[in-house]
């Protein structure tokens, strides 16, 4: 096998001459990018409340009433002034449900966000 030397390359025709990279130069000076991101989010909620009582309450209220130390349902309430307004309120609460809350309902959020970005060169 041959090697060929210096001087048969250059007889051939063939120059070694070092690579230059050139310069890339982007071709726009300013710009903006801008986005929109919209998005709904719907909640649904429900909620079940039921409140118990184990005892019993009995509550006696009014005005120009005679009300005995010690009430219980059944008592004998008397008007005070006779022929003058009064008020009368009696309330027995036994044990088992008290209340019960019921709420169904559904909530829509929607947001939007614009964003903007600005570049220079």
């Amino acid at each position: 096998m041959r090697h060929l030397t210096p001087a048969l390359l250059l007889g051939a025709g063939v120059i070694c001459t070092p690579a230059h990279a050139n310069t890339v130069v982007p071709n726009f000076t300013r710009g903006t990018i801008s986005s929109t991101t919209e998005s709904t989010t719907t909640i649904v909620e429900t909620i079940r409340q039921v409140e118990y009582t184990t005892g019993t309450s009995y509550t006696v209220t009014g005005t120009n009433i005679n009300i005995p130390n010690n009430p219980a349902p059944g008592a004998n309430y008397t008007i005070q002034t006779q022929g003058a307004p009064f008020q009368f309120s009696e309330t027995y609460l036994g044990s088992g449900v008290a209340t019960e809350t019921w709420i169904d309902r559904t909530t829509e959020v929607k947001s939007t966000t614009n964003s903007i970005s600005v570049f220079t060169q």
